[in-house]
């Protein structure tokens, strides 16, 4: 059970929750705090039915560290070196963070599903990344919510296979994306929001 108190109610966390790219090797709360809360988050988000497809992986200190050096190598042998000289600057500064969020789809079940309901088949890929997306949002606000900056990265496919085998994982756990985070250093930075005329509309 999370025992740690919020810094902040739902609402502020969903409104400050923003991609911070300036993180340091530090947190506001424990490792322990930290587990607790994806745990929670693992245990009570919604799934399509009731698929709990979603796996998540933590990874801290030496492990958080160990991830981005597998994504400097394996991103050094596939770009260009000019490309790679500004990818470097990006990889490092997410290495400078405390710790990354792993986001996995349990590919066995969703196939299962697809077998057991067939006419709804084509739909359970979908219905798969809107169940991690809930789960990546959850992450991000709850962090946002107890001090920590984090942002959404998406390395895979590149990386997937040196993960899996770096943490002994299942072949048939699918990478998704990684959230690296850690006490914030600087602030986000400006973001453009569209008209919420345009993209929301009530009828009563």
């Amino acid at each position: 059970m999370v025992t740690t108190i919020l810094n902040k109610d739902v609402m502020s966390a969903i409104r400050d929750r923003r991609s911070m790219y300036a993180l340091s090797k530090s947190s506001p709360i424990s490792d322990q705090e930290i587990q607790n809360i994806i745990s929670e988050i693992v245990q009570h988000t919604p799934s399509a039915f009731n698929s709990q497809s979603t796996r998540i992986v933590l990874l801290l200190r030496q492990h958080h560290d160990k991830l981005w050096n597998i994504a400097k190598e394996v991103l050094q042998s596939v770009q260009p070196e000019e490309q790679y000289r500004a990818t470097l600057d990006r990889l490092n500064g997410f290495e400078q963070g405390y710790g990354t969020v792993l986001f996995f789809e349990d590919q066995s079940v969703i196939e299962g599903l697809q077998e057991k309901f067939p006419k709804v088949q084509d739909r359970f890929p979908v219905w798969s990344e809107q169940t991690n997306g809930m789960h990546q949002l959850a992450v991000w606000v709850a962090l946002e919510a107890h001090g920590l900056g984090a942002s959404l990265q998406h390395y895979n496919p590149y990386i997937d296979e040196r993960v899996k085998q770096e943490w002994s994982l299942p072949e048939h756990w699918r990478l998704v994306a990684q959230m690296p985070f850690g006490a914030p250093t600087a602030p986000p930075r400006e973001k453009v929001y569209q008209s919420v005329e345009e993209r929301f509309k009530v009828f009563k």
